[in-house]
This record gives C-alpha cells, structure tokens and sequence, in this order.
C-alpha cells in the first residue's frame, strides 16, 4: 500500500450534480476504510470530489451524481474499486527519504544480516508501502554500493502497494531528473541513465538494478499476506498514520511473520511507537529489530 497518503484538500466546492451527496460520499468513505485502512474525513470530500471527476469523464459520465449513482445503483462498484483506491490515495516518496534508515542498513544492520546468515547468501528485502518505486530502488543501491566494496553477498527487493497505478510506474523505473536530486551524485552516475532526448529530462533507473527489485499489489488490510517468510527486512514507513491505533497493530503485527528472527523492522519516524506493543526492539529511532 502505499505508502499511500492523502493530498492536502483542495479548495472549492462544486454544485449541483457535479458534487458527491452526504450518502455516496458516506459510502465511498467506508469502502475505502475497508479496503485500504484509510480514513476519508468529511474534510476530505472536496479532494475526493476532484480525484473522482477524473473517473467519471473516463466512465463517460456527465456528472459526479451520474457516476454515484453508476457505482451503488447500477453494478458499477465492483469494475471501479481499484480505480477508486488508485484515484483517492496518492504517494509521497522520495529516494533516501529519511536517511538514517538507509546509514543503518548500510552499516550496522547489514553487518548484522551477514553475521547472521553468513557468507554466501541472498538478503531478501521488502519495501512494504512502495509508491512509485523510490524507497525500493533506494534499498536496492545501498545493498549494490555494500556487495560492490565486500562481495560474497547478493540480495533481491520486493515491492508492494495497493495501488496498481503507483506499481506500473514503480516497474518503469522513470523518474523526472529533479526527482533524483536526493540521490548521492556517484549513485547517480552508476545507477541511472539519461533519456536519449535530453528535453525530457527524465531519468531511467539502470536495467542491472531493475533486474533486482521486483513488484507486485499487496493490501496490507489482508488477514494474510502472499508472500516469503523469511525477508532480512522490511520497510513500511509513513503509511500507519493514516490507520487507526488497533488497525496499526494488527498490520505490524502481520508484517514481523515474514521477518526472519533478529531482522529488521523500519518504521516512519512518527510511527515508532507501535513497536513497543509488538515483540520488536527498538535499535535506533523508527528502527527496530525482531525478538
């Protein structure tokens, strides 16, 4: 999921038919709760007003009513529920956001991984909310940069969202050039290749890379989730605070299953605490290791 987060609201309100009612906005509020965790306010509706305008030209309706009433009266809920999730949540990420995550697992937690598995071995990682792919390929370059100084190791990234739009983008790998600006200047020359047409400006990430991280649509408010058991670490940062205290729990909860025993946990810096009702050491801020 993604890291998905809300976009400030914006200001405005339409009328008349191109508005969403108290009831289909209720409707949509809980459907989206359910599906992803994530509470839609009532300060929220004239954001999701202007997000679903977008699905109502592309289901060729002339209004917001119109499309409600496609999506509750007419059957048309079950085609547009993940339209609806991909419309409603957007993804803040950035490469190397929160930066001391990745001086640990540079460090002291990769030292870690490799006393515990030893030499040789694959790390498995996840990227647990991933969006568009930053925080996955940023995993991925710090653990290239490690088994280039000290080979003996070689590793694979998983990266997850609930949203299918976001995880297309991901496996593109394209980025604007300004999107890469946090990235390191000699990561940037190894890990990411110019488009032919420089009045692009865009970014590739580097075919070698690509070929480590792999992506695939996960809900974290699944009871049980598809995938390995046994990954060295995970990430899921800046998504729990969208999510009720007890929904928090129970989705850390579900995510240290798949965590091999004394691997790591990393948290937004604002989530730290749910891991101290969990059986997680805390290591370092929003870091936590697996008891």
């Amino acid at each position: 999921m993604s890291a998905s987060s809300l976009a400030p609201m914006q200001t405005g309100r339409a009328e008349n038919g191109d508005r969403i009612d108290d009831k289909s906005f209720s409707r949509i509020a809980a459907l989206v709760n359910r599906q992803t965790g994530i509470r839609l306010p009532p300060s929220k509706r004239t954001m999701v007003e202007a997000r679903l305008r977008r699905r109502m030209r592309a289901c060729g309706k002339p209004d917001l009513a119109a499309y409600c009433r496609f999506l509750f009266d007419e059957g048309g809920i079950e085609r547009e529920t993940l339209h609806l999730i991909d419309v409603v949540t957007t993804n803040k990420t950035d490469f190397f956001r929160e930066p001391d995550h990745f001086r640990f697992l540079a460090g002291p937690g990769l030292e870690a991984m490799l006393a515990r598995r030893g030499r040789p071995c694959r790390l498995k990682l996840w990227s647990a909310a991933s969006s568009i792919g930053a925080e996955a390929y940023t995993i991925a370059m710090v653990l290239a940069e490690a088994a280039a100084r000290g080979p003996g190791f070689d590793f694979t990234v998983l990266g997850t969202d609930i949203s299918t739009a976001v995880l297309a983008r991901a496996r593109m790998a394209i980025y604007p050039t300004g999107f890469a600006a946090p990235v390191p200047e000699p990561m940037r020359r190894r890990y990411f290749m110019a488009a032919r047409d420089p009045a692009r400006r865009e970014l590739r990430v580097v075919p070698e890379l690509r070929a480590r991280v792999t992506f695939a649509r996960l809900n974290l408010m699944d009871a049980h989730y598809g995938v390995d058991a046994d990954f060295d670490a995970i990430f899921l940062r800046n998504v729990l605070i969208y999510f009720e205290r007890e929904v928090q729990i129970a989705v850390v909860g579900r995510l240290i299953r798949h965590i091999r025993p004394g691997g790591f946990l990393f948290l937004g810096h604002s989530e730290s605490s749910v891991g101290s009702e969990l059986p997680l050491r805390q290591l370092a801020p929003a870091t936590f290791q697996v008891l």
